[in-house]
């Protein structure tokens, strides 16, 4: 019989999208539930597709930024509850019957095999975690470097991406 072994913790990230004049309000928001930000990448534009462009407007910008602390792979269900109850309470903006986001603000980790992104959206791909959210398995650590799936969002591709998250697996493997 195999024994369920505990898991390395991992080093999660912030994906956050948003007007520019938006970005660093994001960050900071982050950091009274989620503990000191250590790593940040470049600011890039968010041309990828107009997906987000009804709800949050045009000319988004995409970033993202590391905790400090490493985190316990289960959590991140949690973590993405928090998160959109950030998008929600402080960046929400209240309509005719709808709220619109004007910050979407999406938790993953990093560890040395992958990338974990959480989504509230299900697809043939995403495991359930629970209370609605799903861990959507975005890169692949294989060759020396993070490879892109079949379905990998166009942003976590790029080389800004791909570069953030190869110094963020360099740092969780020094620890």
């Amino acid at each position: 019989m195999a024994r369920a072994k505990t898991e390395r913790n991992a080093k999660l990230f912030i994906a956050i999208l948003a007007p520019e004049s938006l970005l660093e309000e994001a960050e900071n928001s982050l950091g009274p539930i989620l503990g000191p930000l250590d790593r940040k990448s470049r600011v890039f534009p968010f041309s990828f597709t107009d997906y987000y462009q009804a709800e949050m407007g045009p000319n988004l910008y995409r970033r993202f930024v590391a905790v400090e602390d490493l985190i316990a792979q289960d959590v991140l269900m949690e973590i993405k509850l928090r998160t959109n109850r950030i998008e929600r309470d402080r960046f929400g903006l209240s309509g005719e019957k709808i709220l619109r986001r004007r910050v979407n603000l999406d938790p993953g980790y990093v560890t040395p095999a992958k990338i974990v992104l959480a989504s509230t959206k299900d697809y043939a791909h995403r495991i359930y975690l629970g209370q609605g959210i799903f861990g959507d398995l975005q890169l692949k650590y294989e060759q020396g470097a993070y490879q892109p799936l079949p379905w990998t969002y166009p942003d976590y591709r790029t080389r800004e991406a791909l570069t953030f998250f190869a110094e963020l697996r360099r740092l969780l493997l020094q620890k």
